[in-house]
């Protein structure tokens, strides 16, 4: 039963570690995306997401600003430079909860190991015991 319930909490760990590298992963393109904007692009046309998956056209007339997702629906107007700090920010702070979980991986992975040394020892035991009639 412990060896159970040990190997589901690595399991929910480690999709956990995958979805806080997919996160960071979209942070890191937040910052290339607002390394393409530049003052010589002002005026041209561009691909506005909507959704992931849904692409508008749009016109680039503001190239010192861009608009910044912060969460749960809210969007703040930042310059390139705040834009790119705050993504920076991101990153960081994931990057530490990444190492967080990496360390928990490593302790659940032993724990782990040591049940399973412990149970195959009680096993060998049970059966080096003749059995009494």
């Amino acid at each position: 039963m412990l060896l159970i319930s040990t190997s589901q909490q690595l399991s929910d760990v480690r999709r956990q570690l995958e979805e806080l590298k997919q996160a960071q992963a979209k942070f890191k393109s937040c910052i290339e995306n607002v390394g393409e904007v530049k003052p010589q692009n002002k005026g041209t046309t561009i691909l506005v997401p909507l959704t992931n998956s849904l692409y508008v056209p749009g016109h680039l007339s503001d190239a010192e600003n861009v608009i910044v997702d912060v969460g749960t629906g809210y969007y703040v107007k930042k310059s390139r430079a705040q834009a790119t700090k705050y993504y920076e920010t991101k990153v960081e702070y994931i990057r530490t909860n990444l190492d967080t979980l990496q360390e928990t991986i490593q302790k659940k992975q032993e724990n782990m190991t040591y049940l399973v040394n412990v149970m195959q020892a009680k096993l060998q035991q049970s059966q080096a015991q003749p059995t009494k009639v």
